[in-house]
């Protein structure tokens, strides 16, 4: 296994255009709020956690990240109330924050039926909580990368590891957040429709995220076999189109406390 931080914020950034799509649907959720505290758990390079402290005039806005490389690109954002962190967000502690925001992050989160009270008991009275993960695992792009690792000889360096998400459905969250007491909900499905210029940008896409799983877990020696191994069974499994559609489906929640 890898013991490098395998998260190169130069990939992930390669579609930032497309990745910031489900944020702003996001922040659109929330409810108006006065100089708010703010955590953003998985705030990556921090780009958009300051687009997010500027739009809602945060008197403290707090970027969580586990990844150094990532808060390394965010560290010059810092400032004016604004300041990052390196920390696991499914752990982590503090508050009370008026709101708990995370996008695109807490899919790397095991156990929500653990983790989702323990978003709540980061809240402020009437705060809200706002979340974004990736639900895209029935597509080839999630599918064939479980298939690579089946194969030999990556199977046996995985010991028969995969990649599963621990995202529930969208019906469990909407009942978990009830039975935690909050009084307004929001919980929904989007499927995004990307347009790339070809097949061959999923893997790119898919490098910059899901894929680091994979590359963190395997030996340095085997992770070019596999990439290739992973790209050839691709081609295969997607159409040869240009432009090419990536539809792509995310579960999008709010909630506000009392």
């Amino acid at each position: 296994m890898s013991t490098t931080d395998t998260w190169n914020p130069d990939q992930y950034a390669r579609f930032a255009g497309e990745r910031r799509q489900p944020w702003d649907d996001l922040t659109a959720l929330l409810s108006p709020l006065s100089r708010p505290r703010v955590v953003d758990l998985g705030c990556g390079d921090g780009a958009l956690t300051a687009e997010l402290h500027g739009r809602l005039q945060a008197r403290e806005t707090v970027g969580v990240d586990s990844s150094p490389a990532m808060l390394e690109r965010a560290a010059p954002r810092a400032g004016a109330g604004l300041r990052f962190k390196q920390g696991d967000a499914g752990s982590f502690s503090g508050g009370p924050f008026d709101l708990v925001f995370s996008n695109a992050a807490l899919h790397w989160v095991a156990d929500h039926a653990a983790l989702l009270p323990r978003l709540a008991a980061l809240l402020a009275p009437g705060g809200q909580l706002a979340v974004q993960v990736p639900v895209n695992d029935q597509h080839p792009s999630h599918l064939e990368a479980a298939a690579t690792a089946a194969e030999p000889p990556f199977e046996a360096a995985l010991g028969g590891w995969r990649r599963e998400s621990p995202v529930l459905t969208p019906e469990w969250y909407a009942e978990a957040l009830f039975r935690l007491g909050f009084t307004a909900r929001r919980v929904r499905v989007e499927v995004y429709g990307h347009e790339l210029a070809s097949r061959d940008e999923v893997v790119e896409w898919v490098r910059g995220s899901l894929l680091t799983d994979y590359q963190r877990r395997l030996p340095e020696a085997l992770w070019p076999g596999f990439l290739q191994r992973y790209r050839e069974r691709l081609a295969a499994a997607l159409p040869d189109q240009r432009p090419f559609l990536y539809p792509y489906r995310r579960l999008l929640l709010w909630a506000r406390l009392a």
